[in-house]
């Protein structure tokens, strides 16, 4: 008995150090290729800054006078190029689109991590803001609340306003409920705390919801909702799970997340 004891607790311990060693495979599924400027130009999407040193896709601008720039920052799967339905929706709306790429996603050389992601968006949101001037609204969808939410608590550039779309508390407090049987709280490298790096922002916040989300349960978008002490409202989308939430153009809560971002 002693035996089988003690080889239980061994397997137990390799499980919980692969999955310390293991865990940004289990957190980063990036899409490597890269689509040509033909596509992208089919698209409506342009290599910005250049096509040589890229950081993300530019949308076209929009009819009439610009209201601002919204710099999308995507979740931890696939890639920038793919999120086609932002300047889709955003750009009727009178919005100039930027699709953020992150390091080691969609041909961009490096290796992902909290503090790459986090450092090459500041660096991103800084370079929009010296091209395109104000105002500047920042978009995280999953993962890329996390992104947004570190560059909030850094950036020395005026955001106008989030919207932060199927955002988690903390990446520990969702390790924790997805990998109920293991220590994950204290395994997790990368935090991405969004409540502890909100705490001090006190901007126009939207928060965006799927009530039958099964990768980010709801109670935890909840209290980070719960946690912002700006100008906020929230949206939840009933029976939409973590992926299928209605992206359709032509759906009018696109118009009231900016309308409370802006402030109009």
């Amino acid at each position: 008995m002693v035996r089988w004891i003690l080889f239980l607790i061994f397997l137990y311990s390799l499980m919980v150090l692969l999955v310390y060693l293991g865990q940004r495979r289990l957190l980063y599924f990036p899409e490597d290729w890269r689509p040509s400027e033909e596509y992208l130009r089919a698209n409506g999407l342009r290599s910005w800054p250049s096509e040589t040193d890229y950081r993300g896709f530019l949308s076209r601008d929009p009819l009439g006078e610009s209201k601002g720039t919204v710099v999308v920052f995507h979740g931890n799967a696939g890639a920038a190029w793919q999120r086609l339905y932002y300047p889709a929706a955003l750009e009727r709306l009178g919005y100039r689109v930027l699709l953020a790429e992150y390091p080691g996603y969609g041909g961009r050389p490096g290796e992902p991590s909290e503090t790459v992601l986090v450092a090459d968006a500041r660096e991103t949101v800084e370079k929009a803001y010296r091209e395109f001037g104000e105002p500047i609204f920042l978009w995280g969808e999953s993962l890329g609340c996390g992104v947004v939410s570190g560059v909030l608590a850094q950036s020395s550039v005026p955001i106008a306003g989030a919207v932060l779309l199927t955002p988690w508390s903390s990446l520990p407090d969702l390790a924790q409920r997805l990998y109920w049987f293991l220590p994950a709280r204290w395994l997790v490298k990368d935090k991405f705390d969004n409540v502890a790096n909100l705490k001090a922002y006190r901007g126009r916040v939207a928060v965006v919801l799927a009530g039958r989300d099964e990768v980010i349960p709801l109670p935890l978008g909840q209290r980070l909702y719960e946690s912002l002490a700006g100008t906020k409202r929230r949206w939840v989308f009933e029976g939409a799970g973590h992926n299928n939430w209605p992206a359709d153009p032509a759906e009018s809560w696109w118009g009231e997340v900016m309308g409370v971002v802006s402030g109009g």
